[in-house]
């Protein structure tokens, strides 16, 4: 009886101890900071429609052909002097992504303007955020100055750069990373004044 009773609770220990270790990291996720996202509009689109009525103010976006002034939209990549010109994305750069969307205030540019970006080949990310960062640092700014500079990586292929009035820059950052919790990792949070 005394036997049984060691048994018994042995696999009792060894069950309870295979139960801690599954819950205390031994099932980690794989996919943990991944998440699926269609292109780059949806990710814009997505924070967009996360703000509160407001929060908002006018707002357009997509390229010179394809515009919409209702929200976020996608932005021709082949257009590498426009992305360049309305989204300070370097032209440069413009082989290393295959998809595009932007987001811009539609009274003052350096107010608030946002740009989604699929990074075709992961191993590029982190050249194309220094190329972001070099080109809205060192541009030369007519019409008002904007004050915050963040950029922000999303998933493993998805790079967002904003720039504008700080409370609009904080504001759109907080959705972003909420919209994306675990995905979604400020890389650049620059002061541009």
């Amino acid at each position: 009886m005394k036997r049984n009773m060691k048994k018994i609770a042995s696999v009792l220990l060894v069950a309870m101890l295979a139960l801690c270790l599954a819950a205390c990291g031994g099932g980690k996720d794989s996919n943990a900071g991944t998440v699926e996202i269609a292109d780059a509009a949806e990710i814009l689109t997505t924070v967009w429609g996360a703000y509160e009525e407001d929060e908002m103010f006018p707002v357009g976006g997509g390229d010179s052909e394809n515009m919409s002034m209702e929200g976020p939209a996608k932005f021709d990549v082949s257009k590498a002097e426009e992305l360049e010109a309305l989204l300070n994305f370097p032209a440069a750069s413009a082989d290393k992504i295959d998809d595009a969307a932007s987001m811009m205030h539609m009274m003052n540019a350096n107010t608030f303007t946002a740009g989604a970006y699929h990074v075709a080949d992961a191993a590029d990310m982190s050249a194309v955020v220094d190329a972001i960062k070099d080109k809205v640092m060192n541009n030369h700014w007519m019409c008002g100055f904007p004050e915050t500079l963040i950029i922000v990586q999303v998933s493993d292929s998805y790079v967002v750069s904003a720039y504008g009035n700080g409370e609009l820059i904080d504001t759109f950052q907080t959705k972003l990373l909420a919209a994306y919790e675990g995905a979604a990792e400020v890389v650049v949070e620059e002061s541009l004044m």
